[in-house]
């Protein structure tokens, strides 16, 4: 069903082979390292010292190894030591997705099958193949959803009172499992794969099911089969993947090994040799966007799945709440973001105090997490031996699965290619009022700054049935605010087959019933269409705000950064939102001193920013990547030169953010009330269908939740503030 594809640890192989050369390796090494002289004793001593750590990055090899003394870690992660880290080491990343522009970007040919195990699918019977193909027709125009066009229209006695739903489909049919009873897995996993596929006979007949499976496809695509029912569309809703078969594991270094820890109580049911089960407590530092930030609440949810707590905050800083003992946290957890210089430096020096408390004998998880962890997989462990799990953003929803191999006493890495699986847990979310909801994963541009593809891996939409879904309940649960993300929304559904367009998606999710606002980030000029700003015009529910990058306002320098849009393209895309909502809001990225940005390129981006005046505009000042072509030019700005643009437009920025924000004085507006104002505790905070953040005096704990009328009545930069003049 999937092309299957395999990742070769090439470096870890080379380094067994009888007949590998240490002089081959060095000049490898070589190649990324700072420093060109090359003596004896270090060509001696670097081939030592990959031999010793070879197996660390080799998949799959359970051994049990003592550190060696010459690379024990120091008491301390001091400045000197976090900046020795970073570059002594190669800067070969850890690739799991192809990232030359040319290259293939179909998840169905990059991800391997040999862990999947079961696929979730329904169906749709015709009597006629011309009838079945006019259907998905209809389901490609989105002109009516899955599952109600097999309430409809199937002739499947069976499933045509579930929408058609089939279930889980075991991929091997000659194979007998054990029924999976896990409250984690639920009732219809342990139903669909229990035994063999014999129980799906009546409903999808084996050629069916074969032709299913012999066919290429992700979730999401619907695919027309022939069986002796008749003519089948048949959806992929969902696929299960053994992680723990995917992932990378050694055994732990006998210096922090333990005989039992915490963490393994949590998968030793009641076999604790007489033991307290301990109450575990988790602290999550997030960097980076939203991305992130629903990664992380999704990484919170099988946490809390597992039976551990979050850390109890504190009142301040150093300040304990009363009664409360300070507690540190027994798993430890960074959600990295690598799209800025340095960030590998922030991810040592985080984990630098918790490493220190391991060393020390205290019993603690540390799991790094995200982009940082997908580019730098398995080199993490050597660079930082007190890590427990290394583990790429594709893995956040089943951490819990990885961590069992952690108490079992190995390191584990998590970084190949996957397919996205549904939540098998509810997200922890950070707000009882607004929520983010994924689309899509991955990115298949390949700009010549950014390390995203590399990092979060090729495009994979989620199916419209599973992102309805999860609205619905989330509006059930009282959220009132959905905000669509994907790295480059606009891209939605391209990867299936058929394909879908994001406005259609705008249009499906904009219209569920009681929810009241409908945001989405972040929008790739290349592929926004004008569709999408009519949907938004169009859908009542759609906030009056576009986030569209535009990096840059110099064609060539966009040409340089393989963008594949013009100036004059954005411009049409704005000239189109001001003209279907002339009020709208609209925010961009832009990036200043890219290599070889002249003084007329940069005018170019001044010149647009003043056409068109953001709201706000995330700024940086360019900054080389590993792996990116940009990185290796020879025509870099210097580091002064870029701090002087970047103030430049920071400047501007400002300025037009407080213009925007001052046309608000004395308009009424509406307003959803989030949370309180911390820094003013008797006043609450919330924001405009434009984004705006908004403060007025009220209780939180009535109006948390509320949409209200504020008279604006004083405009600053970044926020206004106001009297309410409508109580709900």
């Amino acid at each position: 069903m999937f092309a299957a594809s395999k990742f070769c640890f090439l470096v870890a192989i080379l380094a067994r082979h009888e007949s590998f050369k240490p002089l081959s390796l060095i000049v490898s090494i070589e190649a990324f390292t700072p420093t060109t002289l090359l003596t004896t004793s270090r060509i001696e001593n670097i081939y030592t010292t990959t031999q010793k750590w070879s197996s660390v990055i080799e998949p799959n090899k359970d051994t049990v190894e003592t550190t060696p003394a010459s690379l024990a870690p120091p008491t301390l992660f001091t400045e000197k030591r976090i900046n020795k880290m970073v570059t002594q080491t190669p800067t070969t990343l850890n690739l799991a997705y192809p990232t030359s522009r040319g290259s293939t970007v179909d998840s169905r040919k990059i991800i391997s099958t040999d862990t999947l195990s079961a696929i979730r699918i329904s169906h749709i019977l015709f009597a006629s193949e011309e009838l079945a193909k006019l259907s998905l027709g209809s389901l490609r125009n989105a002109d009516i959803e899955f599952g109600e066009l097999a309430k409809s229209i199937s002739a499947c006695e069976f499933s045509r009172k579930d929408g058609g739903s089939i279930g889980w489909m075991n991929v091997q049919e000659d194979e007998e499992l054990e029924p999976n009873t896990s409250e984690e897995a639920g009732d219809d996993v342990s139903d669909g794969i229990s035994g063999i596929n014999e129980h799906l006979d009546e409903i999808l007949p084996l050629e069916a099911r074969e032709e299913v499976l012999n066919t290429s496809s992700k979730p999401g695509d619907i695919i027309l089969v022939t069986s002796s029912r008749g003519y089948h569309l048949i959806q992929i809703v969902d696929v299960m993947v053994d992680v723990r078969k995917m992932s990378s594991k050694k055994s732990r270094t006998v210096n922090y090994k333990r005989k039992h820890t915490s963490l393994s109580g949590l998968f030793a049911g009641n076999d604790l040799d007489g033991r307290e089960k301990k109450v575990l407590h988790y602290k999550i530092e997030t960097m980076g966007c939203q991305m992130n930030l629903a990664d992380s609440e999704r990484i919170e949810g099988q946490l809390q799945n597992l039976g551990m707590l979050p850390l109890p905050e504190w009142d301040g800083i150093g300040k304990k709440k009363k009664s409360q003992q300070k507690l540190d946290p027994d798993v430890v957890i960074l959600n990295t973001c690598s799209i800025r210089d340095h960030a590998e430096k922030k991810v040592y020096s985080y984990i630098g105090p918790h490493a220190k408390r391991k060393r020390e004998g205290e019993d603690v998880t540390i799991i790094v997490a995200g982009c940082v962890a997908q580019q730098e997989g398995a080199m993490l462990l050597r660079r930082a031996p007190e890590v427990d799990l290394v583990m790429g953003p594709q893995y956040a929803n089943r951490i819990g699965d990885l961590l069992e191999d952690v108490a079992n006493g190995n390191q584990v890495v998590a970084t190949e290619a996957s397919h996205i699986m549904e939540d098998s847990t509810k997200p922890r979310r950070g707000s009882t009022t607004a929520a983010w909801v994924n689309v899509i994963y991955g990115c298949n541009e390949r700009c010549t700054y950014c390390i995203v593809p590399t990092t979060r891996g090729v495009e994979q939409s989620r199916p419209v049935e599973s992102i309805v879904e999860e609205v619905v309940g989330l509006v059930e649960a009282g959220y009132k605010e959905i905000t669509l993300l994907g790295q480059n929304i606009d891209a939605y559904g391209r990867d299936m087959s058929p394909k879908r367009k994001f406005s259609d998606l705008i249009r499906i999710i904009g219209s569920i019933p009681k929810l009241k606002r409908l945001r989405f980030v972040t929008s790739h000029p290349k592929y926004m269409s004008l569709g999408v700003v009519d949907a938004v015009a169009e859908t009542q529910t759609a906030c009056e705000g576009f986030h569209v990058p535009f990096q840059s306002g110099s064609n060539a320098i966009l040409q340089a950064m393989g963008r594949g849009h013009t100036r004059e393209k954005y411009f049409k895309i704005i000239d189109r939102i001001r003209s279907k909502l002339p009020d709208a809001a609209i925010t961009a990225d832009v990036i200043v001193g890219f290599p070889g940005e002249t003084d007329d390129d940069f005018r170019d981006t001044l010149t647009l920013m003043e056409e068109v005046k953001f709201d706000s505009v995330n700024t940086a000042a360019y900054s080389p990547r590993p792996n990116t072509p940009a990185a290796e030019w020879t025509n870099q700005l210097s580091e002064e030169v870029k701090t002087n643009r970047l103030g430049q437009v920071n400047r501007l920025n400002l300025k037009h953010a407080a213009e925007r924000r001052a046309r608000m004085m004395g308009r009424t507006v509406e307003v959803l009330i989030e949370e309180r104002n911390i820094k003013v505790p008797t006043q609450v905070m919330g924001r405009t269908r434009h984004g705006y953040i908004v403060y007025c005096d009220g209780d939180i704990d009535e109006l948390r939740g509320e949409t209200v009328q504020i008279e604006i009545d004083e405009c600053y930069t970044y926020y206004l503030s106001g009297s309410m003049v409508l109580a709900p």
